[in-house]
């Protein structure tokens, strides 16, 4: 086996074992948020092209961060279905099926779900900080940004790569979709890399607080041992 073989076997084979064994034994039926998903984008894209139907879409699940607050948040469960008019959509649906689809066997479909609800979340508040904060500041954004889309289905896929890279163990890949948000950003600064970004850091944030609470668990647990055991609690 050469070295890039056992590399990718290292990196992706959990996550490739967890979906072939599940697609193997339910086929679509391992997916059906995800065939929901796909069909609802398609949905909402041919819906958002028509003379008849573009308000519509916009009026139920286009997020700007002009809008109120409320608003922005009830639209926002659907916002992750919307996708951009100026991209094609066989992209957006590819990438909701592949990343949507490992992320519903890997997780459940309410994980994935939650997972995407955060980093879309995410994205949308950042704007609302970034327009406040304004154009002059490092992580501000100019005022024209707040009558912008927001990135629709995008921030979703994004955050669920890293969450599943990270829970599975697959730490280059983090580092790859992490770096290539950051270059986004850096060639092409717009309102839509930086919710990338924003919805990145909330799902690391999310990875890190259960093995922060493992870790302190297992300190604890340490100090209790050593205090039963008559020696003294060890010090760190």
């Amino acid at each position: 086996m050469s070295a890039l073989a056992r590399w990718a076997r290292a990196e992706w084979g959990l996550l490739f074992l967890t979906v072939r064994r599940a697609l193997e034994a339910r086929r679509l039926r391992a997916v059906p948020m995800t065939i929901g998903a796909v069909c609802l984008t398609a949905a909402l894209q041919f819906t958002q092209n028509q003379s008849w139907g573009y308000q519509f879409v916009q009026n139920i699940g286009a997020v700007r961060a002009e809008d109120p607050l409320w608003l922005a948040l009830f639209r926002t469960p659907l916002s992750l279905f919307v996708p951009a008019l100026d991209l094609p959509v066989w992209g957006a649906l590819v990438q909701i099926l592949l990343v949507f689809g490992i992320a519903e066997i890997c997780l459940g479909w309410w994980r994935a779900l939650a997972v995407s609800y955060v980093a879309t979340l995410a994205g949308t508040l950042y704007a609302r900080v970034g327009i406040a904060l304004g154009p002059h500041h490092p992580l501000g954004l100019p005022g024209s940004d707040a009558q912008v889309v927001d990135t629709g289905p995008s921030a979703a896929v994004v955050g669920l790569a890293v969450f599943l890279g990270w829970r599975y163990r697959a730490y280059v890949t983090v580092g790859v979709v992490i770096g290539a948000m950051v270059v986004e950003v850096l060639l092409k600064e717009n309102l839509a890399g930086k919710e990338h970004l924003a919805a990145i850091a909330a799902v690391l944030v999310m990875c890190g607080i259960p093995a922060l609470c493992h870790r302190r668990h297992r300190r604890s647990g340490r100090v209790r041992a050593s205090s039963s055991s008559g020696l003294p609690p060890i010090q760190s």
